[in-house]
């Protein structure tokens, strides 16, 4: 661990990114009551430049957390219900012949946009669903042999239903590692849930929320989160986790290189939320569920046990020690 008396006093635009990201928290709680941690791993995949999956049972404020977020930053939103009958050129767009000018033209599609809020993704066939690959990985979007680039920044928020699989295609490992983090809404507590009915007596509390900042002052605050320091013990220490999931008897897929980049990108923007300029252990820990779980793949065995992956990242994070930066070959 990184002693307390090496923290450093924060550089402007330290404070400025907790300063916005509190307002936007406020924002966003006024009409999602007790999602604080779900809203910091938001907040924190958006600082890294990620995607985020929210998946949890219907009625629990996937889709609220997601519009909140949106309408909490002043940037173009593109929302899209997907449906089995979805095609990928419906996501991202298509050349439209025009007779004046005799030319085709590109009709851009919902995903030119800086936060793209698809609702229940996982009701779209593989076919549409593959086409969110290139938009998520690259930034850019491929028709018809050209390229077209995506605005930056760019954030795909997917929420999907757990537990009502007919007419579901789940997604595939790909689009999964696509995405920096998945959380889960859960259910709120009584006194959350009194005044969740108080704020929604009469009107929906999402059309009360202001923009607190602009994308471009966010891209900006993104930039600042890449230099937050990771020392290279905390890099190993993010390696000997993403290993350890690749090495464990109850999986059949570990967690990818890419796992190992999102983790440590999440855990640099997990700090400067708090406002330092440095990450601990610590914040690879808080992040390790959220960032790596919906990577794995159980074996058989363990899902007839009944052992989910969250199960196996905790082990993991339990059983792999921190320690001093080794000495390198």
């Amino acid at each position: 661990m990184i002693p307390e008396s090496a923290t450093l006093e924060p550089s402007a635009a330290a404070a400025e990114l907790v300063d916005i990201t509190t307002r936007i928290r406020a924002e966003v709680g006024t009409a999602l009551t007790g999602g604080d941690e779900v809203t910091t791993v938001a907040l924190a995949v958006l600082l890294a430049e990620g995607h985020l999956l929210i998946e949890d049972v219907p009625g629990v404020g996937k889709t609220t957390l997601a519009k909140s977020i949106a309408r909490a930053l002043d940037g173009v939103v593109g929302r899209i219900q997907f449906t089995p009958d979805l095609l990928p050129s419906d996501l991202t767009g298509v050349s439209v012949y025009r007779m004046e000018s005799q030319r085709f033209e590109f009709r851009q599609g919902p995903v030119f946009a800086n936060i793209v809020i698809g609702d229940e993704i996982n009701r779209a066939s593989p076919k549409t669903q593959s086409a969110l690959l290139e938009c998520m990985e690259e930034g850019q979007v491929t028709v018809d042999g050209t390229t077209h680039p995506l605005p930056r920044p760019f954030l795909v928020v997917a929420t999907q239903n757990p537990v009502e699989m007919d007419g579901t295609y789940p997604l595939p490992e790909a689009q999964r590692d696509r995405f920096m983090a998945r959380v889960s809404v859960g259910y709120p507590s009584g006194d959350d849930e009194v005044t969740m009915l108080d704020r929604r007596d009469d009107h929906d509390p999402v059309q009360d929320i202001r923009p607190v900042t602009d994308v471009a002052t966010m891209t900006r605050l993104a930039a600042t989160t890449r230099h937050v320091h990771a020392s290279v013990a905390v890099k190993e220490y993010v390696v000997d986790l993403v290993s350890a999931t690749r090495k464990h008897p109850a999986l059949r897929l570990g967690a990818s290189p890419r796992a190992s980049l999102q983790l440590l990108r999440a855990a640099r923007a997990v700090a400067a939320l708090d406002g330092r300029d440095h990450v601990l252990p610590d914040d690879v820990q808080r992040l390790a569920v959220p960032v790596l779980a919906h990577r794995l793949i159980l074996t058989t065995e363990s899902r007839l046990n009944g052992i989910a992956a969250s199960d196996v990242v905790q082990e993991v994070v339990r059983a792999t020690p921190v320690g001093p930066a080794r000495p390198r070959a």
